[in-house]
Order: structure tokens, then C-alpha cells, then sequence
């Protein structure tokens, strides 16, 4: 009798482990996905500006009032930096914005956060990393990727399978092109690529309310980001344009 209850015991002991173990995941308003592309086409400079942008929209007051407006009052962001097909580094994780206090120091940790460049322009790998990235710790109502970049897909499957794999998942894709001093460059002419914001509205923004916002130049990266992120976690974002422009 002892022996079939120890034994009885033993083998539940491993579902009760599992269930003490199991955490529900936190609710939050919106599950925002960072994705920021350090190829070789964006110098230091320019990776810099984007940092700092990114730093200083979280950092903004009105921005920090949006977080906290919504019915949770709080958001889940991640952000990592893309290039090569196989290259996304994770340099902030998972991190629940609900105060000015976290808010700054999301901020702080993008300044800390290390620069580095690799070669090609991977908006397929990106996508596709992004996608495995949401529910870990986090439950929104809404889960959106952010992508930001200044070329089009070189490296990588078709950007087409990574949207629409991402789509089918309720993913919101939303992008930030940043044209890089001229709205079409010199390489579009010369290969007959479209102009990279037409490239980013066609191929690369999808689902319900995605938007692409259009950085006319580095130096105007840091307007963009803030703008765009404020209509990202806007409870019921009120309707605009699918394009917006920025300019310095």
C-alpha cells in the first residue's frame, strides 16, 4: 500500500512541477517588435541617428503619456538589430513599459546598447525573426513589428513568404524608410529598383492598419520614430494616411 502511494506520488510529481512552473503570460496593450537595420548602406553616423532616435522618442512625454493611456496602461517592447539573412541581434529584451521611469530606462539601455555593421539587407530574415519573437512573457492585444531600413530585400528568401507568413500569424507589419538624401537614389536609376518607399508600401507594411512612415534623410529618423510609435500604441488609432512624410 505504502509503495503504491509513493509510487503514485512520484509520478505526479513531474505534472505538479510543471503546473507550479507555468506562468501566465503579462497582459499589455501592444507587443511592439524593434527591428533596426545596421547594413553597410547606413554608415556610423547614420546608425547612430537611428539610436538616438530611437532613445529619445522613448523618452518623449507625449509618447510616455500614450503608454500609460491605454485600458492596460502598458506596453511590451523588444528591439533588435538586423542585416544579413542570419544576422539579428537581440540588443533589448523583452522589456514592460508602464511608467516615465521604465520608460527612460528602455531608453538608457538603447544608448548602451553596442553599434555594429554587417553587409547585406535582409527584410525577409528580419521578418522571420521578429514573427518567433512574440509571447515570451507577453500577451497584447495587438502584436506589431516596427521595421525600419534604408534598402530593399538582397539577402534572404523573397520578402514575400516572410510577410505573409508573419499575416497569417495577425502579425501588423508596419516599416520607416529612410531615403537616403534623395527620394530616388541613384541606384534605382541605374538597376530599375522602385524607389525604396514605394518598395516598402508595396512589399513590405501588411495587415489591419499597417502604415509606412517615410524619413525624408537620417536627420529626420528621430520625428519619424516618434510619430510612428505614437500611432502604433494608440489605443484605437484613428485613421491616416497609409504613407506619412517626415522631413528635418
Amino acid at each position: 500500500m505504502l509503495r503504491r502511494h509513493f509510487l503514485g506520488a512520484a509520478l505526479a510529481a513531474p505534472t505538479l512541477l510543471r503546473s507550479r512552473g507555468a506562468r501566465a503570460n503579462t497582459p499589455v496593450d501592444v507587443e511592439l517588435v524593434l527591428a533596426v537595420d545596421v547594413s553597410r548602406s547606413v554608415d556610423p553616423e547614420e546608425q547612430e541617428l537611428q539610436f538616438t532616435g530611437y532613445a529619445d522618442a522613448f523618452r518623449d512625454p507625449r509618447l510616455i503619456e500614450g503608454i500609460m493611456g491605454g485600458p492596460i496602461g502598458a506596453i511590451a517592447v523588444q528591439m533588435f538589430t538586423w542585416s544579413d539573412w542570419n544576422i539579428q541581434k537581440t540588443i533589448v529584451p523583452w522589456t514592460k513599459l508602464d511608467s516615465p521611469a521604465s520608460a527612460h530606462r528602455l531608453a538608457q539601455a538603447i544608448d548602451d546598447a553596442p553599434r555594429q555593421t554587417w553587409l547585406y539587407t535582409s527584410i525577409s530574415g528580419a521578418m522571420d525573426f521578429a514573427r518567433q519573437q512574440f509571447g515570451q512573457g507577453f500577451e497584447g492585444s495587438r502584436r506589431v513589428v516596427d521595421i525600419s531600413g534604408d534598402g530593399v530585400n538582397n539577402s534572404g528568401r523573397p520578402v514575400a513568404e516572410a510577410r505573409e507568413a508573419a499575416l497569417a500569424e495577425g502579425i501588423v507589419l508596419n516599416g520607416l524608410a529612410v531615403l537616403d538624401r534623395a527620394p530616388l537614389s541613384r541606384a534605382a536609376l541605374t538597376t530599375g529598383l522602385p524607389p525604396l518607399d514605394d518598395y516598402y508600401r508595396d512589399e513590405v507594411i501588411g495587415g489591419p492598419g499597417a502604415f509606412l512612415v517615410v524619413a525624408e534623410g537620417f536627420a529626420a529618423f528621430e520625428a519619424a520614430v516618434r510619430r510612428k510609435i505614437i500611432r502604433e500604441i494608440a489605443v484605437a488609432p484613428p485613421p491616416g494616411p497609409m504613407v506619412e512624410r517626415v522631413f528635418a
